[in-house]
Parts: structure tokens; sequence; C-alpha cells
């Protein structure tokens, strides 16, 4: 990726219409999905204001009329969020934090795309540190160094989950003997608690509900696992080792299944279900040249779903569906 990279809004030439929020990494239900209506535009789109970036692959999200950006500055060993009015561009605040060095041969900026909920915004930095910051102020409210204080294994390509934030807790996939799933108080970043000992995956978690009954599905290095989001119980696990250990696509539900990809293993698809009252899974399906790398899969309706594939070890880029 280029050093430098500007945020850039463009509209269509027709009146705008008004824009719902985009919080978090892959979306306000976190599965690529929206239920705004964008109009087919005619013509060149008009540009209505850009601003330059520092360093990153995380992208920007949206709430209350305002963009946040999670980015590194140039030629400095530091992190920062910036805010933007999202009508005019102005910066409204920014905002930074000293980190350990890192170096990588993909960059060396945030990966993980920062979650707002409830007038606060979490941030995960590529070495792995986890930040809540007032998206009024700027403020940084809490900061835990995930990566030093829970003796998590560093990954080549630094962190890269994005928080999920539910219920007071922001959940993390960590990496980590005990601290492989972490789930820490979203109001003071005290862990609420740690499980599984696998190690950390490029991925992030998302959260399943059906009925009452929810379970948090995350794809750590070693595979896909269910786990409690109340007390980190394991429900059930599925091994997925990706032999190059570069795991990064969310994992996705589809209907009845949740499906789950990497560049060397292909992809598997679960059915979801229940046994003696827990969440379960019988394996459904499993295509070897299904191989997403970074692309997460999207669901269109409950038995569809595109994908981006790659092959090794040109990687050459196929659309499946």
């Amino acid at each position: 990726m280029n050093a430098l990279r500007s945020l850039l809004m463009l509209v269509a030439c027709a009146a705008p219409a008004s824009a719902g929020d985009w919080p978090q990494w892959l979306g306000p239900r976190r599965d690529a999905s929206s239920d705004e209506k964008v109009p087919a535009w005619k013509g060149q789109l008009k540009e209505l204001w850009r601003q330059p970036m520092g360093e990153g692959n995380s992208s920007p999200v949206v709430a209350s009329g305002r963009i946040f950006v999670h980015t590194k500055p140039n030629d400095k060993n530091i992190e920062a969020v910036v805010a933007f009015d999202a009508a005019t561009g102005k910066e409204l605040w920014n905002t930074s934090y000293d980190r350990a060095d890192f170096k990588s041969l993909y960059g060396n900026g945030p990966r993980a795309t920062p979650s707002v909920v409830d007038g606060k915004l979490y941030s995960y930095g590529i070495t792995g540190v986890l930040s809540c910051f007032d998206t009024t102020s700027g403020k940084i409210v809490w900061q835990v160094d995930t990566w030093k204080e829970l003796s998590a294994a560093k990954l080549f390509f630094g962190a890269a989950c994005s928080p999920l934030v539910d219920q007071g807790r922001v959940y993390l996939n960590v990496g980590g003997k005990g601290t492989s799933v972490v789930a820490f108080d979203a109001a003071d970043g005290k862990v609420v608690w740690k499980s599984l000992d696998d190690p950390a995956s490029y991925s992030s978690p998302i959260l399943l509900r059906d009925g009452d009954v929810k379970q948090l599905i995350v794809l750590t290095g070693k595979g896909l696992a269910s786990l409690d989001p109340s007390g980190g119980q394991l429900y059930w696990q599925f091994p997925l080792v990706d032999k190059l250990f570069e795991s990064s696509t969310t994992p996705v539900r589809i209907g009845e299944r949740a499906l789950a990809s990497s560049i060397t293993y292909g992809s598997a698809a679960l059915r979801l279900q229940t046994k003696d009252g827990k969440p379960s899974y019988t394996e459904d399906w499993k295509n070897t040249e299904l191989t997403s790398y970074f692309a997460t899969p999207v669901a269109t309706e409950p038995d569809h779903v595109y994908m981006v594939t790659g092959r090794l070890p040109l990687r050459t880029c196929t659309a499946s569906t």
C-alpha cells in the first residue's frame, strides 16, 4: 500500500439523502449490509472534500455525522485517531498515542477498524494497544497494551482484529495461552474473561443470536470457535489451520450456516444447531477451491454468498458464487 492515503468524500450530482451510520467493521450489523437505498447516479461524481492521511489499512467508520480514522502519522512511531465532520471534512480532533516499535513487509499502520458505540470509540493498534476514546472530545478514556499485559504472541504482520462491542464488553482475538479470546469491560478496559490457548489470527469476531442464545464466533489461529459471550465458555470448535498462518477473513453467517475461509485451507460451511440446549454444529461442506485471502465473503440471501478467492502461488483473483 502507499505510505500516504487520502480520505475522499464523493456525492452524486442529485440532492444528497440522509446517510446512516457505518460504525464498525462490516457495518451496523457486522455483515456488510445496510438498510440504505442508494440510487444509481449519472455522470461523474462530485468531490466534496479531501483530507490527507497517514499510513494504515484500517477502514473509516461513520457515526453521528462524524468520520473517524485510525492511522499512523508519517515518520512517527505513534498511532492516532482523527475525527472529521462528515459534511465539510473539517478536522474536529486528532489524538495520538505512543506505541512499540514495529516494522513489517506490508505497511506499519493500524489494520483493525474501530468500533463506535454509545459515544465511545474503541480502536486496536498494530502493536496490540486497545484504546477507548470519547467521540466528542477525542480524550483517551482508557488503554490496554494487550501484547504486554496479556503476554500475547506477536503476529508477523501485526494485530488486525477489529473490536466487537456488545452490551458493555469489547471482544478481541488477542492470542496467547489462556488469552486467545478476551472480553474487556467497555467502561474501564478491565478483563472480564479470557478463553482458549489458540494463537491469534488476523480475523475479527462476530456475534450470532438465535432467540435468547448468543454465541461469539472467532476464527483463531487453530480454527473456528464458538464461545459463550457472557463468560467465555467454549461451546464448540472446528479445526481450520492456514498453512501460512494468515487467516484474516471474518466468519460469515449464511442462513443456518457459518462460513469460514483462508487462503490455503479453502472454505468450510458448518450447519448451526442446538444440542442439549447449547449451540453446536455439523460440518455441511468443504471446498478447497474457495480460498479467500483478505476479502471477507458477503452473504446476500440465506443461501447465497459472494467471495473473492485467490490461487497459490500466484494468488490470481477470481470471483466465485
